[in-house]
Parts: structure tokens; sequence; C-alpha cells
């Protein structure tokens, strides 16, 4: 050991001195460029010194092998300088990075040593500085020189994978070597040094699906028409190898799972070739019949499948519809279904894709089939009417019992049992008709107003005999027929106005007319004035031919004093068959216009008033009656104070407000009670008795023999020749009047009744009795019954 120890030593001294002089030489062309303490001085020309410069330094670059595991230090190698002798006197010192940790040094012999295991992979290489310095007093002999040491790979790092599972999808059915994914390994070894960091891919799992590219890590497909249907995923292992791949080297590995996606390559395809449903005949449009399902492996829009119906005799009947939740064919019914009619029907049902892959069109249509037969089952069915609704009419005014119209209804079922018919009340309330329960002939109750009601909308129920719970109901409406049964009336309430002073054939109001009756019984309406009054002195009338007439003034000239109201009845016609016409009175009256036609007044009692009594001797009048009045307020007050004193009793001589008639009637016998002549004036029998509501324009002698005589007893002759004097009186109004009769009568038989007067007269009554009537009546028999003690008195 000690031999090999002094041979290595030697290399390193014969390797320093070689590269000494290759750098004495390299910095002697240089041009002295580096200097050194320690050098050989030569004169030159001209006596110039020169300065040879030299390295002091005789050293190498140092490699330390990574993770060294020896027993002992490792020697990195040895620093020399030139002017070491040997005796010890140089010392050398060593620093930078890692000195003194993990690089030391024998500062007698410049070797140095690594203490600690290095880690290419931690730091590749480090930088010291290097010095000889003397022992003794430690000054530097040498400049400083740097170095590095360089840690030297070894391959002990296998290579990582950047994920330790990866996912990757390739589409089914796809061609041999379709990329799929690229896995990356990396290798933390140095690749510039030897093969430790060179990668070399391989699968391990996966074969024959999948192979890889050695260099570039990617995977690709390997077998063609891989079938997504038979085998969805696949589980691909890929190797990564350092050292290219040779025996010795490193490896890590990754799991890739690669799924097929799905392609359209497969048709849809029914499970059988006939499906059989049905249905029952009360089913309505819209229900559900049944389900059919194409089956097609294909998965999302791939698998979408469309049903049609594209032939058989239901296509009328049925429809087919496309539940793409659970992706079936839903047969639903159209129309109503009837047993009796048709007991089964076959459909040809279609099931297609809906996307197709234009790649694969070439494996043959993607649709497919089937046959659906579809049976009717009997159902128990309510009643049927033949008509959905009736319609009927009835003239108005029909008698009781009159057919209006028949409806009719049948059992559908095969059993065909009988029908009842019966209206529904709530439809008929005031029961206005009545139904046959047998034939379904509906009559009238009682007669019927158009007027009152144009429609009754009604509703009819048929129900089967031995099924009470099988009914049906269907709506009758019924039109009552207009009859001409309303005569015309005016339109309005018409009150006309005439001018006195109107003139001959003037138009003073146009009226028109109503008719309750449609218009085929109604207009045109015809105004006429009736037979008696056609040659009417006063008004005419005249049909204007649309359905209006005008009343026009026949005369001129009119006075409310004489008559300021006239009635005049005008005849309506309708145009119905037969015609209906009515007779209405139009009320007119008499007014004062001015000269331009416009109505001033129509009181008949100021008009009077105005005609003989001017505005002074109104007022005048006026101022007399009030003077009286206040008279009259006067005298009575005075009177009353006057008499106060004698009304004045004392408190228990004050008598009470009775007043005594002891006069009895003679009794049905006497007709002496009552004479009629005293309701008769007898000193104008003869003579004529003048109105005094009116003012007379003239003089009216009565006629003669009317009156009754004075000793009449007759009342109603009386009362009749009065009201025949006033009905022929041309200057009397033409309203009732109250006949004032101021006569008070002669020969009275009876005295006064006043009690004031017979206080002051004796009484030749008695009134002793009240002393025996008890305490109520004492105050009475005081005042009363006193007689004797009065005379006594006096």
């Amino acid at each position: 050991p000690k031999m090999k120890e002094d041979n290595c030593l030697h290399a390193a001294l014969i390797c320093l001195v070689m590269l000494y002089y290759s750098h004495a030489i390299t910095t002697e062309k240089l041009n002295h460029t580096r200097p050194s303490l320690h050098g050989h001085h030569e004169k030159g020309k001209e006596g110039q010194v020169l300065h040879r410069s030299k390295r002091g330094w005789v050293w190498n670059q140092f490699f330390v092998i990574e993770e060294y595991t020896g027993p002992d230090p490792v020697l990195v190698g040895r620093l020399h300088s030139d002017i070491d002798s040997g005796d010890g006197n140089i010392k050398y010192i060593l620093s930078g990075e890692g000195a003194g940790i993990i690089f030391v040094i024998d500062d007698k012999s410049g070797n140095i040593h690594a203490t600690k295991t290095l880690d290419r992979e931690e730091r590749a290489q480090y930088t010291l500085t290097a010095q000889a310095v003397d022992r003794n007093t430690n000054r530097p002999l040498e400049p400083p020189s740097e170095f590095i040491v360089k840690v030297q790979d070894i391959n002990d790092n296998p290579p990582e994978f950047l994920h330790e599972n990866y996912h990757a999808n390739v589409p089914e059915r796809s061609n041999v070597g379709t990329s799929v994914i690229q896995v990356t390994a990396s290798d933390a070894d140095d690749p510039t040094y030897g093969n430790s960091a060179k990668l070399v891919y391989s699968i391990l799992e996966g074969q024959p699906y999948f192979s890889v590219e050695a260099q570039t890590g990617i995977i690709r497909t390997a077998l063609p028409n891989m079938d997504r249907e038979a085998k969805e995923e696949y589980h691909v292992v890929i190797q990564a190898k350092d050292m290219g791949g040779h025996m010795g080297g490193l490896s890590g590995t990754t799991k890739v799972t690669i799924t097929l996606t799905d392609v359209n390559d497969n048709p849809p395809k029914f499970p059988q070739s006939v499906y059989q449903m049905s249905v029952s005949e009360a089913a309505v449009p819209g229900e559900e019949v049944g389900r059919v399902k194409a089956k097609d492996p294909d998965i999302g829009e791939n698998g979408l499948v469309a049903y049609s119906i594209i032939d058989g005799d239901g296509m009328d009947m049925f429809e087919i519809t496309t539940d793409y939740e659970t992706q079936e064919g839903v047969v639903k019914l159209k129309k109503l279904l009837d047993f009796e009619t048709k007991k089964s029907y076959s459909l040809k049902v279609e099931a297609a894709n809906v996307h197709i892959d234009p790649k694969f069109i070439s494996n043959g249509p993607f649709k497919d089939t089937v046959t659906v037969k579809i049976s009717v089952e009997d159902a128990d069915e309510p009643p049927v009417f033949l008509k959905p609704s009736y319609v009927f009419e009835v003239q108005e005014n029909a008698a009781s019992g009159t057919v209006v119209g028949k409806v009719h209804a049948k059992d559908p079922d095969a059993a065909n049992s009988a029908i009842r018919y019966s209206i529904d009340r709530h439809t008929d309330l005031e029961r206005y008709f009545v139904i046959n329960a047998e034939d379904g002939n509906i009559k009238t109750i009682k007669a019927l107003d158009r007027e009152e009601i144009a429609w009754h909308n009604i509703s009819v129920f048929a129900v089967e005999v031995h099924k009470q719970h099988q009914e049906a109901k269907v709506p009758v409406a019924i039109k009552v027929v207009d009859v001409n049964d309303n005569a015309p009336k005016f339109a309005a309430a018409y009150e006309a106005f005439v001018c006195e002073n109107a003139r001959s054939n003037q138009q003073f109001i146009t009226i028109s007319a109503d008719d309750k009756d449609e218009s085929a019984n109604g207009p045109r309406f015809i105004f006429s004035l009736p037979p008696e009054i056609i040659h009417n002195p006063n008004f005419t009338l005249r049909d204007n031919r649309d359905n209006t007439a005008s009343v026009l003034v026949r005369r001129e000239g009119f006075s409310r004093q004489k008559q300021d109201l006239y009635l005049l009845p005008i005849v309506i016609s309708d145009g119905g068959l037969p015609p209906m016409s009515s007779t209405n009175t139009l009320t007119i009256r008499v007014c004062g216009c001015d000269s331009n036609g416009s109505l001033l007044s129509c009181n008949a009692e100021a008009y009077i008033l105005n005609a003989g009594l001017s505005t002074g001797a109104l007022i005048a009048i006026l101022a007399c009656i009030v003077i009286l009045l206040v008279i009259v307020v006067l005298f009575v007050t005075l009177k009353r104070q006057k008499k106060e004193p004698l009304i004045v009793f004392e408190e228990e001589d004050v008598r009470e407000n009775i007043i005594t008639y002891d006069d009895e009637g003679g009794g049905e016998e006497d007709t002496e009670a009552f004479d009629i002549a005293t309701l008769q004036n007898p000193d104008g029998i003869n003579g004529f008795i003048p109105r005094k509501d009116i003012k007379p324009e003239y003089q009216y002698m009565p006629r003669p023999g009317l009156r009754p005589a004075p000793n009449s007893v007759d009342v109603d002759d009386f009362i009749n020749t009065r009201i025949q004097e006033a009905d022929n009186d041309p200057t009397a109004p033409p309203y009732d009047s109250i006949q004032i009769y101021g006569y008070e009568g002669r020969g009275s038989v009876a005295g006064s009744l006043s009690s004031l007067e017979s206080a002051t007269t004796d009484s030749d009554l008695d009134y002793d009795y009240l002393q025996n009537w008890g305490p109520r009546f004492k105050k009475l028999a005081d005042l009363y019954g006193s007689k004797d003690t009065f005379d006594d008195d006096s």
C-alpha cells in the first residue's frame, strides 16, 4: 500500500510539474501577464531588466465520485508550491465552499480529503481557494489561487414520471397507430455524463391493444376496430428505463387508463318482430296504449332513436311519440274507438338513429321496423245522442202541450239497452217544458212569451234503463218565435206645446213609436187619428212614413182663457199579420209665446190675473188686505185685555172649559133637523149666480127648468143640477172647482150655542143631581148647583 501511495504521489507531482511548465510557457507567450513573487531576473538589450512570471502552484483539476461509501476519507488531490522545499516551513490553507466541513487539507503536505459523502444531484461542483503562507510569520508566499472540485455522476437515480396515473380517451374503431397520449419521465442523473439519464420507454401491460414509442413515450393504438361495446376501458403500464435500456439501468413505471369513446357504429334493433297491445273503446284521445323499444348499444347522441308510424290501417287512429329519457316509443290513441265498428288495428313502426356518422354509413341502414297489433276491448258505454246539440223553435203563446221537438239517443253497446229521457230541472226552473221519457218528445207546459224570454236553454238526460249509472247529456236550445201580440205605443211620454199665436198647418211636435215585437211584426208604424175626430178643428196628423208622425195646427189662434189643455188621441198600427194597433193620447198645452215663437208661459191662472189687473192694482189690493189684518189683530188683542180680569177667578173657583149642550136630535122622523133649502139662496132662484173663480166674457143665462123647486129635499138632484150647470158653462174652467155657497139661511129656530152669552142669562137646567155623583163631581156641583144661593144673595 505504501508503494502504491508513493506511486500516486509521484504521478501527481509529475502532473503538477507538467502543468507548471506548460503554464509558464503560456504565460511567457502572453507577454508576462501573470507575475509571480518568485521568478528569474534576466537582462535584456540596452540594460533592461526582464521579469519572467511563473506559476507558483503545482496542481490539477480535481474530481470526486458521488455516493462514495468507503471507510476512509477519499483523497481529492494534493496542492504543492514550487517553493516548498519540504522542510515544513510552508503552511497550506484551504478556504471556500465546503472548506473545513466537507473538504479538509493537510497544511504540511497539501493533501485534500473529502470527509462526507457527496451527491451530485444535490450539488455538482465546489469552488475552493488555496494559499501558501509562511508557517512562522503567516506571510503569504504565493497569491491565492482558485480551483474547482467536481462531483462525478453515477447512476443512482431512477426515472420518474410526472404523474402516477394518466387518463386518456380514444374513439373506438380508430385506425392502428392513432395517438392516444404521451407520457414523460425525468431522470435526476447527469444527462451529459454517460447514459445515466438516457431513457427508453416500453409497455409492460396493455398489449396487444396499444404500443409506446421508445424515445418519445407516445402511446398509440395497436389493433384495428377496437369495439367499445365489447370492452370500453383498458389499463396500460408504461416503463421508463435509463442507461439506454441496457441491463443494470434503473427504471420507473406509470399507469395509463385508456377509455374508448363511442361512435355511432351500431343501428337500433327491435328485440322482437311483433308487439301485441290492447285498448278499451272507452279510452280518450291522448291516452297511452303501449310502448316499444329498439335497442342501440351506442350511448349519448349516438344511441338516440326516433320512432314513427310508416304504415298500417291504424295510422289515423294512433300516433307514436319518443320518450328520450327511456328511449322508448309511446303509442297513444289519436281518435275515439268503437268496438262495434272495428275490433283490431295494425301498425308498422320504424325506429331510426337521430344522428348518423358518415364514416359508418356503409355498414347499412341505421334503422329497424316492427309490427304492432292493437286489439280494441269492448266497454260499457253510456248512451250517445245522434246530435251533439239540438235547436228547436216554438211560437210564443202556443197552447200547453205543443210539441217543440224530439231528441234521440241510443246505446252504442251490442246489448242496445232501452233509453229513458228527462229534463235537467236546474236548466228549466220555471217548468216551461216536459219530455216524454219513452220517445224524447219535448212539449210545452204553459204559454211562452218571447218578449219575456226569447231563448230557453235546457239540458236533456238519457239513461239506460238497466244501468242507471250510464248517462248522457245534451244541450237543447229552444227559440221562441215571435207573434204579433204587442201593439205599438208612444216611444216616450210626449207633452206638446202650442202657441196661442200658432199659424195654420204649423208643425209643433214629431212623435215615434215602440213595439216589443220583432221587426217583422213591428215597424213599419202607421199613425192616424180616430175616425170620430178625423175632422178635428184644432189639430191634424201627418204620417211621415219613416215610423214617425208630425202633429200640425189646423186653425189659427188659441186662447188659454177659453181652453189651455187639449187631449189628442192618436192611433198607431204596426206591420204585423194581423196588425196590432193602440190609441195613445197626446197632451197638448196652450202656451204664451213671443213674436218669434219662443215659449213664455203656460200657466192659465197667471194669464187671467195679468189680463184683469195691473201690477199696481194687485199691490194696492195686497196692501189693503195687510192693513185689515193688522186692525183685526189689534181689535182682538184689546178685547182680550179688557176681559182678562173677568176671567180670573180665585184658585178654588176656577171653572173648567166644559161646554154643555142640552139639545137632543129629533131622530130619523125629525125632518126639520136639516132643511135642504139652507143650501139654496132664495134670492137667486130666478137669477144668475156668477162664478167667482173666473172672469166671464159675456153674460150666460141658464136654461129654465134645470133648477129644482125650493122645497125639494132630493140632494142628488140638487148636486146633479149644479154639475150640469158647470159643464154647460163656457166660462167655467176645464177642471173641477169648489162650489161656494155664502147664504147662511133664514128662520133658524136654534138659538146661539155660545157659552159666553149663556153665562149671563138664567138657565132652566137643574144641576142638583151633581150632588149625588160623589166627590169627583164636587167641583161641578159647586159651580153649577148653587143657583139658589145666588138668588138668595141677590
